[in-house]
């Protein structure tokens, strides 16, 4: 990767005319681009392998999914990072959306909570399931989503292959040294004893490899080395030998046997397939080995409507392949993606020989497909069947409010409004957010107001709310099934007035809770809903509100804290906001600075600061 080449394209002015200027002076190499909004966070991050045509796209007049047009409205800064290879930029973008979690990246969940077999990286490796994931150079298998068929798989490896259980850390240097002993496991003939040497390293390694040949589903190979091993043991009258060859060679066939035939003319393939139900999808991937399925992995890919399907497909394809260490001949796929021959050149490079990319419209082919569409709709209606028997355990103070309030949907999330200021100065607002009755503070949101003037709760409130919810519906993190105003009558029709503009919030209540006798007050009603102090419902609403002033107490006070910062100790000549900033940190307040000794200060920002800050504040130097 050229360091060098590494540009950050800030704009003069928020305009896309400004930004498209700068964008045509991108380079025409590969490389990734970084999208971030106007608070300098990372939206998106994309690959290239011509990053100016790919980055002056985005503002071209064309057809373009939901989110993509939604991402476009939030673009403020684009950095760019120049590659020498298009894989490398490939790798770099896997990182960096690893890292990020970019809003609009497509975020694949795998299965990795599945267990996987492990080949570890040793002079006499050892094979055994795990669910951890260490690239010190160990080989991976799987996951498996099948529990039992991984024992089975284990088992039968082990009783084709005389690999040894122990962890011992084996060396061909503590083998000579006679370090160990043989244990149960060379008696009943399940091991060669490499430990003592009676198994040479190079021998160890023959069964290691068919063991992988056997996990990628060559066993055809496999049979074949066998045979030629027992006939050689046989021709050396070597009989006793043979027959442990012929033994695992017939549980070998037993294993092969066992396995589904998917198509006879054994090239190795895998098989890639999507299905989509309502705001979910699930991309299922087969693979077929001498043309038995030896294997199979799924991804869920959340909020997915709106997304170009090909898109979800290929992030899929891209991202199992950098981490997978198999590769096939062919790769079956229901539909065309963008810049296949992109993933074609990257995968060729990585496997060493070609790949084909077919999209099979009739036949055989057409049929794998549609098996693996048929699993990968199962996976997705088993995701929304346990979110919806999660979904029908209501806790009781959601219920008690759902009935207290006349609601025709449970409010499982809650989303709570409230200000905050002394004398119109500093004026914030915060949003809290319980879901199921409980903080979910990973989606709290705090504001600075500042569209108005002096001491307008109501304009405050018209802010905020706005903010809010004034942008379109897959821009909005998750709608909220209540939206709760602290404040009376005042308030929630200032929240109203906004609200009511927005086609998407208008089947969303409302409700303002005000604090006098913990009124409940409605929208376009004149009277208040008083529940019954001892009601569930409203603890659960007092349970908001308060955590809504306190969270917007807090924010009020960090501002306000700031202010005194810039007022008493930034305005020493000198001294700058990361000096201030240290000697809040370390004293707590200005009136504790004025307290500590010299030698506290000078320790805390160094001799030359500590005297000017002292000779300001009127600190005695003795």
């Amino acid at each position: 990767m050229t360091n060098d080449e590494n540009h950050s394209l800030m704009p003069e002015h928020d305009s896309h005319a400004n930004l498209l200027k700068k964008v045509g002076g991108l380079p025409t190499k590969p490389g990734i681009y970084i999208y971030k909004n106007d608070a300098g966070s990372i939206i998106y991050v994309g690959k290239a392998k011509n990053l100016r045509n790919r980055v002056r796209s985005y503002f071209q007049d064309r057809p373009m999914d939901a989110k993509t047009k939604a991402l476009i409205r939030y673009i403020h800064d684009v950095e760019i990072i120049v590659t020498d290879t298009e894989t490398e930029a490939l790798l770099l973008e896997n990182n960096l959306i690893k890292q990020h979690r970019p809003k609009y990246n497509i975020l694949l969940k795998d299965d990795k909570t599945y267990p996987s077999i492990r080949i570890t990286n040793e002079e006499f490796p050892r094979i055994f399931s795990t669910r951890t994931i260490i690239r010190d150079g160990s080989m991976y298998f799987g996951p498996y989503t099948d529990g039992k068929y991984l024992y089975h798989l284990l088992r039968t490896l082990r009783s084709i292959f005389p690999l040894r259980s122990c962890d011992l850390p084996l060396s061909q240097q503590s083998i000579n040294a006679g370090k160990y002993k043989v244990c149960l496991d060379y008696h009943i003939k399940k091991c060669n004893g490499p430990c003592v040497g009676y198994e040479s390293k190079e021998e160890y390694a023959m069964h290691i490899k068919q063991a992988i040949q056997m996990l990628n589903g060559k066993t055809r190979d496999v049979e074949r080395m066998m045979e030629e091993r027992m006939t050689e043991l046989s021709d050396a009258m070597r009989f006793e030998e043979a027959a442990a060859i012929r033994n695992r060679l017939h549980h070998l066939r037993e294993y092969v046997a066992k396995q589904k035939v998917v198509s006879t003319d054994l090239i190795d393939r895998d098989i890639f397939a999507i299905a989509v139900i309502d705001d979910d999808a699930c991309i299922v991937i087969l693979n077929i080995r001498d043309g038995k399925m030896v294997g199979k992995r799924h991804y869920f890919i959340a909020q997915a409507s709106g997304r170009d399907i090909s898109g979800l497909l290929r992030v899929a394809l891209e991202r199992y392949y950098l981490e997978s260490e198999s590769y096939p001949a062919e790769i079956l796929l229901p539909m065309d993606i963008e810049d296949a021959e992109y993933d074609l050149s990257w995968l060729k490079e990585k496997k060493g020989a070609s790949i084909d990319i077919v999209i099979p419209k009739i036949g055989d082919k057409k049929k794998v497909i549609s098996m693996a569409e048929t699993n990968a709709t199962f996976l997705v209606r088993e995701l929304h069947l346990q979110r919806a028997s999660r979904d029908q355990a209501l806790p009781r103070g959601v219920a008690i409010l759902q009935q207290d309030l006349r609601l025709e949907k449970a409010p499982r999330r809650i989303e709570c409004f409230d200000n905050s200021h002394i004398q119109g100065t500093d004026y914030v607002s915060s949003m809290v957010v319980f879901s199921d009755g409980k903080p979910k503070k990973s989606d709290y949101r705090k504001f600075k107001l500042g569209s108005f003037e002096g001491n307008d709760d109501f304009a405050a409130m018209k802010e905020v709310i706005r903010r809010r919810y004034d942008k379109a519906p897959e821009e909005i993190m998750t709608l909220p099934d209540l939206i709760v105003i602290d404040g009376g009558k005042g308030q929630l029709s200032a929240a109203m007035e906004i609200l009511s503009g927005l086609e998407h919030m208008q089947s969303i209540p409302v409700i303002g809770l005000a604090k006098r006798l913990e009124e409940i007050v409605l929208p376009g009603q004149s009277d208040t809903l008083l529940l019954p102090r001892t009601s569930t419902g409203l603890r659960l609403l007092q349970a908001i509100r308060d955590e809504a002033h306190r969270f917007a107490i807090t924010y009020h006070r960090s501002l306000r804290d700031k202010r005194t910062l810039s007022t008493e100790l930034t305005e020493i000549q000198g001294i700058g906001e990361k000096t201030a900033t240290k000697l809040l940190k370390e004293f707590g307040s200005v009136k504790h600075v004025k307290e500590a000794s010299k030698e506290a200060i000078i320790a805390c920002i160094g001799k030359a600061q500590a005297e000017k800050v002292m000779q300001a504040l009127g600190i005695s130097e003795e």
